[in-house]
């Protein structure tokens, strides 16, 4: 079985404050059968974290307002959200913002722009695992 198939009816939260990025993500994702849900920041995501309870959350580390690593530490301080898989993006592979997001919580990083094949791995990497 594809892992196309694996995602029908995956929930994926895309928190980013780029709209190219948060439309590209969300056509993939569709593509794959998820249901995709988006915010454009911190605050406007945990509100529809707790009203929608996403499977795996992909969310930017550059933000206004609240910013990717305050947004997952967030996310993960919630008991109902500790165990929802929390993917960074970031356009900066470095080494200090990999080890921060782990800090703070984050599963996985990835590195902007993704690949659709990257975006799709990934979300059916953690959806597997998420419960």
């Amino acid at each position: 079985m594809s892992d196309v198939a694996d995602l029908k009816g995956v929930k994926v939260m895309v928190i980013d404050d780029s709209n190219t990025i948060r439309k590209s993500a969300e056509i993939f994702l569709v593509q794959a059968g998820c249901q995709v849900l988006v915010a454009e920041d911190g605050f406007d995501a945990l509100a529809k974290i707790a009203d929608n309870q996403p499977t795996v959350i992909f969310c930017d580390i550059l933000m206004p307002r609240l910013d990717g690593y305050q947004t997952c530490a967030l996310i993960k301080k919630n008991p109902r959200f500790a165990s929802t898989p929390v993917i960074m993006l970031s356009s900066k592979d470095g080494l200090f913002d990999r080890a921060r997001g782990r800090m703070v919580g984050s599963d996985e990083y990835l590195t902007k722009p993704f690949t659709k094949e990257s975006l799709i791995k990934t979300v059916a990497t953690h959806a597997g695992r998420a419960t």
